[in-house]
């Protein structure tokens, strides 16, 4: 296994052929008045009619589950309320992340608008690190809190519980993430993955579950209050739908179910009318302004790869309070003031990012035993605890394996301990559940949490050896050859005439996407690539290709000058997006380019040629029909292709570089075979002076002269005609 060059695999989650089920995708699209290609789509997510799949693509509040089906979600309420009553001083507290700070800023927002004495705690990664502390709490009740309601944390937080009872705290625990066999003994625990808990819908993010207390709050308002209870849900959709998509795609929760809900009314809410903080972050991230709003599209990809950042550097490497601010803000300077501090600690974040990175890169390159020790462990005491888990998904994306970095720093007085603590933070890929495996370790570890692909976990210097041992024992009985293997799913193989403005705009029904409603993914193959440009500065690829008659533009991000691996002329297979491109107003169909492949069908056609080539050296038979005799017109082709390379400066070739500068746009395109033998031939007959460096690597120099030379005096060409079994074709 090489880790450092992982196997592609495609895979088409649908083909084509099975009568019962491509009746059930016609029928389906009857019912929806749709194409046949889009109901395959919405039977790739699960749907098997048109009833289930009209229940995906809707958005109505009354989508909604109920709240109360939540476990404990009553006695929160009533808790919740009970305090506002009694005038109690109320903490939320918060994690750090973009979850935690949007389940902060709602809640806050929400529980002032009830008149509530509330505050707010958010623990800072240096030196306070993750989740409840017992100094915490200590200090919040000497400050007269009497009740903190836990957002995004506190699912773990038995102890802290019990210790917070015991200087007059209680609390309300909502969180997300896995529970232990323990739960706090708090007033309520509102978490989906209760064991006992019926909601129905366990996917909820952080933010996702305080929406939920929200709308259990506000319909116990409009009980007491005599309103109408779907008015009072669409009031908190419209008020916090924003903050609460914006956790969700943060924490790439599946948009799905009531999430995909959400995030889609989120969505149009930052687009159309943003909170003031919210806007200026957009403007700082993006290059159109406000006053260019009805222009601007917000999609999920957006707000994971544009906002989402800068919201989690503040708690990676500065203070998660200045993120709530921002959401917090009012209109005007402030809010803009705000923005523009997030992107300056973001800029921070990405140059420690890569010094982290880079660190790390050389220290896997001295790792002998990776096959062996599939998880890479590694540690430092320079690496700054809120950026490791941001390298931790580099380094597993980049090699195809699990990794946790732990960092000692801050934790040495004046020397190395072996009581020291380390923070660490770890990718996993699928195939091996993070949190199960920190659980195998869990004797040497000083706590640990997070879900299934994602962790985090605390371990004594003195044991990290120890730990690193055991949980590559761990990874060694539960992953096998196949966890390796980049699995590329597609939904179908589909045609170029399918690539057009309707298909495209039909494909907007299935936003917003994310996970488990991933972008759709198309396989074609047998491209001719026609055209390559590149845009300025030489980073993307724009190509123009064709397929049976009809043609398309694509783009191929990150993929510059030098990296595509392929050329005009050439085919290729694709996997690829379907997107609209809208340029001066004018709408088109466009690929955006996800992977790329010589095609499977010329690669093992030079690959059957290859095999040919070797029999012929060896004196095997060929017919006529294959076209592997060289004539005349064709050694000329070839001469005057290697002599203005030559006169160029370069001696340097490959032969499938050669094969596609002979092949695009010839009416008779020269094989594999027969271009070998024609360098054989131009050696023996000393037009070119041509050393094969590697395989079909070649360093050629061609020998000008006077007079021609007839290739009929070829030795090795009148051999390579005698062992034609019928009369070659010239």
């Amino acid at each position: 296994m090489n880790n450092n060059k992982r196997e592609k695999v495609w895979c088409e989650r649908y083909v084509f052929g099975d009568p019962s089920r491509d009746e059930a995708v016609r029928e389906m699209a009857r019912g929806l008045g749709r194409s046949e290609l889009f109901s395959v789509l919405l039977y790739n997510r699960g749907y098997r009619n048109a009833e289930e799949a009209l229940h995906f693509l809707r958005f109505e509040e009354a989508d909604l589950h109920d709240p109360y089906l939540l476990a404990d979600m009553d006695k929160a309420v009533e808790r919740v309320f009970q305090a506002i009553e009694r005038g109690e001083k109320i903490c939320i507290y918060g994690d750090y992340d973009v979850d935690g700070v949007t389940s902060v800023s709602m809640l806050y927002l929400y529980l002032q608008e009830l008149g509530a004495d509330v505050t707010v705690k958010i623990p800072k990664r240096e030196g306070e690190g993750y989740g409840v502390s017992c100094a915490a709490l200590g200090t919040l009740a000497e400050s007269g809190v009497s009740l903190v309601i836990t957002v995004d944390t506190g699912i773990t937080a038995a102890a802290e519980v019990e210790f917070g009872k015991s200087i007059g705290i209680e609390f309300v625990v909502t969180d997300h993430h896995e529970c232990r066999s323990e739960l706090p003994l708090a007033c309520a625990v509102v978490n989906p993955h209760r064991p006992d808990c019926p909601y129905p819908f366990k996917e909820l993010a952080g933010v996702g579950v305080v929406f939920k207390l929200v709308c259990a709050c506000e319909m116990k308002r409009c009980r007491e209050t005599g309103r109408d209870i779907v008015d009072g849900i669409r009031r908190v959709c419209t008020e916090y739908a924003d903050l609460t998509a914006l956790g969700t795609i943060a924490d790439v929760m599946p948009i799905v179910d009531e999430n995909r809900l959400i995030v889609s009314m989120g969505l149009r809410l930052m687009e159309k009318n943003p909170r003031p903080g919210l806007e200026a972050l957009i403007d700082a991230s993006s290059s159109k302004k406000s006053d260019d709003a009805k222009k601007r599209k917000i999609t999920s990809g957006f707000i994971g790869f544009g906002i989402a950042p800068r919201i989690n550097a503040a708690g990676r490497i500065s203070d998660a309070a200045i993120a709530v601010r921002t959401l917090l803000a009012p209109a005007g300077e402030e809010a803009e003031r705000y923005a523009e501090e997030l992107c300056a600690i973001n800029r921070q974040r990405q140059v420690e990012e890569n010094r982290i990175a880079e660190q790390a890169y050389e220290m896997i390159a001295d790792l002998p035993d990776l096959d062996e020790n599939p998880v890479i462990v590694l540690d430092s005491n320079e690496w700054q605890q809120g950026i490791i888990g941001i390298v931790s998904s580099k380094i597993t994306e980049r090699y195809g394996l699990p990794s946790i970095l732990i960092s000692f720093d801050g934790s040495m007085d004046v020397e190395e301990s072996e009581f020291d603590d380390g923070k660490g933070s770890g990718r996993s890929i699928k195939g091996l559940n993070l949190v199960e495996a920190l659980g195998y370790c869990e004797d040497l570890l000083v706590k640990y949490g997070g879900h299934e692909l994602a962790a985090g976990l605390t371990v004594k210097r003195g044991n990290l050896d120890a730990f690193r041992e055991r949980i590559n024992a761990y990874a060694r009985e539960h992953l096998d050859d196949e966890a390796f293997k980049i699995k590329l799913e597609a939904d179908f193989e589909i045609i170029m005439s399918d690539v057009n403005i309707d298909f495209a705009r039909e494909l907007q029904y299935l936003e917003p996407y994310g996970t488990g409603n991933a972008t759709p993914l198309f396989v074609m193959r047998d491209v001719t690539v026609k055209k390559i440009a590149y845009t300025k500065g030489g980073e993307h690829a724009r190509l123009y290709l064709e397929k049976d008659g009809a043609a398309v533009n694509a783009m191929y991000f990150g993929m510059g000058e030098g990296m595509l691996g392929f050329g005009n002329g050439d085919l290729i297979d694709l996997l690829f997006n379907v997107d609209i491109n809208d340029y001066k107003n004018v709408q088109s169909a466009q690929m955006i380019v996800r992977d790329a492949r010589p095609a499977e069908s010329y690669s093992k056609r030079i690959a059957d040629e290859k095999s040919r080539y070797s029999e012929l050296r060896g004196g095997g038979k060929h017919y006529a029909s294959e076209d592997f005799v060289p004539n005349r017109e064709d050694c000329s082709r070839v001469y005057t292709y290697l002599r203005r390379e030559y006169r160029l400066g370069n001696s340097v070739t490959d032969i499938q570089s050669v094969l596609r500068a002979l092949n695009t746009g010839a009416q008779k395109p020269i094989n594999y075979v027969k271009l070998k033998y024609i360098f054989e031939i131009f050696n023996e007959l000393q037009i070119c002076d041509i050393l094969e460096l590697d395989k079909d690597i070649y360093r050629f120099e061609v020998i000008f002269r006077a007079t021609r030379t007839s290739i009929e005096k070829s030795a090795i060409l009148k051999r390579l005609k005698t062992q034609c079994v019928d009369r070659p074709q010239q």
